[in-house]
């Protein structure tokens, strides 16, 4: 019988990209004061970071391997996409921004 196991690592090794989505979400809000554009980058740099995250941490949790860079790229993507959500929210409440006019 054949073993399907592949314990000599030929497999390509998948990057993280978990943090990278997060942590560009979150600098954005940092370094650019534009904020009404901002938000239009940083929430769908979000949602990729949080799907990345939780597809990243079940990888972890099938290899038995480390769950600290999926959880930071889980909490960056959160705070990211929840400060986008948050603006937006805060804009469409407050119609008496010189913005809207």
């Amino acid at each position: 019988m054949i073993s399907t196991d592949d314990s000599t690592g030929d497999r390509p090794k998948r990057t993280n990209l978990a943090v990278p989505f997060g942590a560009a979400s979150v600098a954005l809000w940092f370094c650019c004061p534009f904020w009404m554009l901002v938000w239009l980058l940083a929430l769908p740099l979000g949602l990729t970071g949080l799907v990345r995250g939780v597809i990243e941490y079940r990888a972890a949790s099938r290899q038995d391997t480390s769950h600290a860079q999926p959880l930071i790229g889980l909490a960056l993507s959160t705070v990211g996409a929840v400060a986008a959500v948050a603006y937006m929210i805060f804009v469409s409440t407050h119609p008496d921004l010189p913005i809207q006019g």
